[in-house]
C-alpha cells in the first residue's frame, strides 16, 4: 500500500516537474534579461532624488529607454539619414577594423531574422552522406559562383539548444525544401527535435 502511494506521488512529482521546470526557467530567463537591461540602462537613480535626497529608482525606465532609442533610430534611418551620411559612416567604420567586423556581423545576423531580406526563411533537408543521413538547415545562398562553386549552395545548420551553427557548402541537388514555416523548423532544430512540428 505504502509502495503504491509512494509510486503515485513520485509519478505526480515528475509530471509536475515537466510543467514547472520549463515554465520557471522561461520566466526566470525573461525576468533576468529584462532586469539586467533595465538596471544597465535605467538612469532614474542618477537623475532623480526623493524628498530626503536619496536616489530614486523607477523600475522599467531602462526598458522604456531602449524602446524609445530603437524607435528614434528607426525614424532617423527612415526619414533623416541620407546616402551621403551612410557613406560617411561606412568610411568611418573602415578605419576601425575590429569594430567594423563586430558591427557588420551582428547587423547581418539581426537582418537575417528581422530585416527586409530575411535569410532564415527557407528550411531545407540536406542529404549529407551515402547512407541517407539527412540534416535540417536553412538555405542562405543559392549561388556560390562568387567562390568558383557553380551548382553549389550555402546551407546554415543551427545547433540544438543553441543559436550557434555552421554554414556548409553542398551540391544543390542534395538540398530539398521543407514545406513548413521557418519558425517551426527552427524551433524543431533548436529544441533538439522534440518540439515545433505539432
Amino acid at each position: 500500500m505504502m509502495k503504491r502511494i509512494f509510486r503515485a506521488l513520485l509519478n505526480y512529482f515528475f509530471k509536475g516537474l515537466l510543467i514547472v521546470v520549463p515554465l520557471g526557467a522561461a520566466f526566470f530567463l525573461i525576468f533576468w534579461i529584462v532586469s539586467r537591461v533595465d538596471n544597465s540602462l535605467n538612469l532614474s537613480s542618477e537623475i532623480l532624488v526623493d524628498s530626503q535626497g536619496k536616489p530614486l529608482y523607477i523600475p522599467g525606465l531602462g526598458i522604456l529607454n531602449v524602446i524609445v532609442i530603437i524607435l528614434i533610430a528607426g525614424i532617423l534611418v527612415t526619414n533623416v539619414i541620407t546616402d551621403p551620411i551612410k557613406r560617411w559612416f561606412a568610411r568611418w567604420l573602415n578605419r576601425l577594423p575590429l569594430f567594423k567586423f563586430l558591427y557588420s556581423s551582428i547587423k547581418d545576423l539581426t537582418e537575417a531574422f528581422v530585416g527586409e531580406e530575411k535569410k532564415f526563411n527557407e528550411p531545407v533537408l540536406v542529404e549529407v552522406n551515402e547512407f541517407g543521413l539527412k540534416k535540417i538547415g536553412f538555405l542562405v545562398q543559392k549561388d556560390m559562383t562568387a567562390l568558383n562553386l557553380p551548382g553549389e549552395v550555402a546551407v546554415y545548420f543551427p545547433m540544438s539548444y543553441s543559436f550557434a551553427g555552421q554554414v556548409v557548402i553542398v551540391p544543390a541537388d542534395k538540398v530539398k525544401l521543407i514545406d513548413r514555416s521557418a519558425a517551426d523548423v527552427m524551433k524543431f532544430v533548436i529544441s533538439g527535435g522534440v518540439s515545433g512540428l505539432e
